[in-house]
C-alpha cells in the first residue's frame, strides 16, 4: 500500500509533518473536549492546531478521521505493550491499561464516537476494523512468548486470547457503562488465560 493509498492517518510521518500530526491530535482532543462529537470540525481543528484546513482535509478527510487518529495516539502512548518475562503479567499489564485508558471520562466518549460513526459509514467501519486488528496482533505478541515459554498450549491461538481478554472489559465500558477497576482487569486477563491454558483458544477453533 502507498502512502497515497493508505486510510488517513494510518502512515507515521516525520519532522516537520510529525509535529503537523501531533498539532492536530492535541487539537482535536480539545475540541472534542470542549464541544463534543456532534460540533467537531475539521475547521475548528485546523484553526485551534494553527494549520491550513486543506492540510487537515488532505491527511484526515474529515472528523472521523481525525478521531482515529486521537485513538491510535492514545492507544499506542497510553496501552503499552510490555514485555515482564511472564505471560501473566504481560496480560494482566494490558487489561489494567486498556481499562485506565478508555474508561476515563474523556476517552470512552471518542471511542463510542467512532463506533458510532462505523455503524453507518463503511470506510469507517474499514478503518476501525483494521485499527483493531493491528492492535490485536501486536498485544498478541505477549502471548507468543508465552507459547515460545511454555506457559502456554502450543497450539493457542494468540488473536483470540487478546480477543477473549478485552471482550468482557469493552462490553462493560461502551455497552452496559458499568464500572471496571483493576479487580476486573485481573479477572479478564486470568480468564482469558485459564481459557487457553484448558485449550478453549486454540487455532482449531
Amino acid at each position: 500500500m502507498t502512502v497515497e493509498n493508505s486510510p488517513p492517518g494510518s502512515v507515521r510521518p516525520r519532522g516537520r509533518t510529525e509535529r503537523v500530526r501531533q498539532a492536530v491530535v492535541a487539537a482535536t482532543h480539545a475540541q472534542f473536549r470542549a464541544h463534543g462529537y456532534p460540533s467537531l470540525t475539521v475547521e475548528r481543528v485546523a484553526e485551534a492546531a494553527g494549520v491550513a484546513k486543506s492540510t487537515v482535509y488532505r491527511r484526515w478527510r474529515d472528523t472521523a478521521g481525525l478521531l482515529l487518529e486521537v485513538l491510535r495516539e492514545m492507544s499506542g502512548a497510553q496501552i503499552p505493550l510490555v514485555d515482564t518475562g511472564s505471560v501473566d503479567e504481560d496480560l494482566r499489564q494490558l487489561a489494567v491499561s486498556i481499562v485506565r485508558v478508555y474508561s476515563d471520562s474523556e476517552n470512552g466518549p471518542m471511542v463510542l464516537a467512532m463506533i458510532a460513526e462505523a455503524v453507518h459509514d463503511p470506510r469507517v467501519a474499514d478503518e476501525l476494523r483494521a485499527f483493531w486488528r493491528d492492535r490485536n496482533e501486536n498485544a498478541a505478541d505477549a502471548v507468543r512468548r508465552g507459547i515460545r515459554r511454555g506457559e502456554l498450549p502450543a497450539d493457542t491461538d494468540p488473536v483470540d486470547v487478546i480477543r477473549t481478554l478485552a471482550a468482557p472489559l469493552y462490553y462493560r465500558m461502551l455497552v452496559t457503562h458499568e464500572p471496571v477497576d483493576e479487580t476486573i482487569a485481573t479477572r479478564a486477563a486470568a480468564a482469558a488465560l485459564a481459557a487457553a491454558r484448558a485449550g478453549a483458544l486454540d487455532t482449531a477453533g
